[in-house]
């Protein structure tokens, strides 16, 4: 069976990742390496995490960079990335082997996303179709790719924002993904906050401008990221 590295990449998360890596140590028992890759936090998340992790490293901040860091420092031959507020469905490491052995070199889960808004449902339905139909993932589905994919494709680019976009397109050179109808569940935090129909332009409107070539940087600061300290 293939092994497993879950890199994920956290800033200042300290209200939920003591919980979300207590999740992952059924996982651990069996083998798979846990590695979180922090990006500046000041909430004492590293702190939080060292207990429940296999290694805690630190990273320039930015998801991209920070989950590049801890692929570099994996030691399985399969790695998953996983957002600090999303959790996977019981047996994911199994789920993985079994897809992989399918054919594809990578894939990722169906979501669900919990939150206070009624439509989070139809949204999660509706992301989960468009990424059956076009080959393309989000970072909440929980991308998981092999080493030699990974590596082959050049990894994450280091850019602000869609980085989960530009890594499913250079895999998709490869062949298609694994849609793994299990689903991951992530917060709906975002959704919550924004509204769905705000959140569901908002979005639409990023993913047009970037493939109109608009700087994902730009785009970021659009988002409500913080620019990466340099």
């Amino acid at each position: 069976m293939s092994t497993l590295s879950i890199i994920i990449p956290v800033l200042d998360e300290a209200a939920g990742i003591a919980d979300m890596l207590a999740a992952l140590a059924p996982l651990r028992a069996r083998g798979v390496e846990v590695i979180v890759v922090d990006g500046g936090s000041r909430d004492g998340t590293p702190e939080l995490a060292r207990p429940l992790a296999d290694r805690v490293l630190s990273a320039p901040r930015g998801r991209a960079a920070q989950m590049n860091a801890g692929a570099a420092a994996a030691r399985g031959n399969v790695f998953l990335f996983l957002h600090a507020d999303t959790l996977l469905p019981p047996h994911a490491d199994r789920l993985i082997h079994d897809g992989l052995a399918r054919g594809p070199a990578w894939g990722r889960f169906d979501v669900r996303i919990d939150g206070k808004r009624r439509l989070l449902p139809m949204v999660a339905a509706f992301m989960n179709t468009r990424s059956r139909i076009t080959g393309i993932a989000t970072g909440d589905q929980a991308i998981f790719v092999t080493r030699a994919a990974f590596v082959r494709s050049g990894g994450f680019p280091d850019i602000a924002l869609m980085e989960d976009i530009a890594l499913s397109r250079r895999l998709k050179r490869f062949g298609r993904p694994s849609c793994l109808r299990a689903r991951v569940a992530t917060a709906g935090r975002r959704w919550d906050r924004g509204g769905v129909a705000r959140t569901i332009v908002l979005m639409w409107r990023l993913r047009l401008a970037y493939r109109l070539g608009v700087s994902p940087s730009v785009l970021a600061r659009r988002y409500g990221y913080a620019p990466r300290e340099k």
